[in-house]
């Protein structure tokens, strides 16, 4: 029997999600905080910018990417399959767009080198890429924490519609968060 009750709980354990919506980012409800980061592909290139500005009221899905040194996102190619899934299906809706901030302690340099590459092997239509120069929780403002793999942020009229902590990521999460930024643009 105890050996029946201690399967039960290692088996309860491991079913539990590897993720939680409110481990890693601003609350639903907040206003979006500055977002100073390095245009590395996409609508702002080779400067820094305040994305947020630059997106306005516009609906948009911030990700905060955790990388590896070389670039590389902490997550992997299912990272990158959620990437392209997502960058797909917002490209099926008018005026959204995905701003995709790399974070990584002392990896800026390398970030901005390997962005390019990134983009051309996914071939993005609607995600801007960005290297954020400093700590891995990201900017002030923005709640990142700096365990989760990636960090998804739906906006709409300059305010948070919902975060996304992701600990374990693929493209079968692109449909919460789709779900999500059509709920905000209702």
């Amino acid at each position: 029997m105890r050996r029946l009750a201690f399967t039960f709980g290692v088996g309860l354990l491991l079913a539990l999600p590897a993720r939680g919506d409110d481990d890693s980012g601003p609350k639903a409800g907040e206003k979006v905080a500055k977002l100073q980061a390095y245009g590395v592909v996409g609508t702002v290139e080779k400067k820094e910018a305040d994305f947020a500005a630059e997106r306005k009221d516009a609906p948009t899905i911030y990700l905060f990417v955790a990388a590896e040194e070389g670039g590389i996102p902490v997550g992997g190619r299912p990272a990158a399959r959620f990437m392209k899934k997502l960058d797909d299906e917002v490209g099926k809706l008018d005026g959204v767009a995905i701003v995709a901030i790399w974070l990584g302690d002392k990896a800026f340099d390398k970030h901005k080198d390997y962005l390019p590459r990134i983009a051309m092997s996914l071939k993005f239509s609607r995600t801007q890429l960005a290297a954020f120069d400093g700590q891995k929780s990201g900017p002030d403002g923005w709640g990142i924490n700096g365990d989760t793999h990636l960090t998804a942020v739906v906006v709409n009229k300059g305010k948070v519609a919902k975060s996304f902590a992701f600990t374990s990521v693929n493209e079968t999460d692109v449909r919460a968060v789709i779900a999500e930024l059509k709920k905000s643009m209702k």
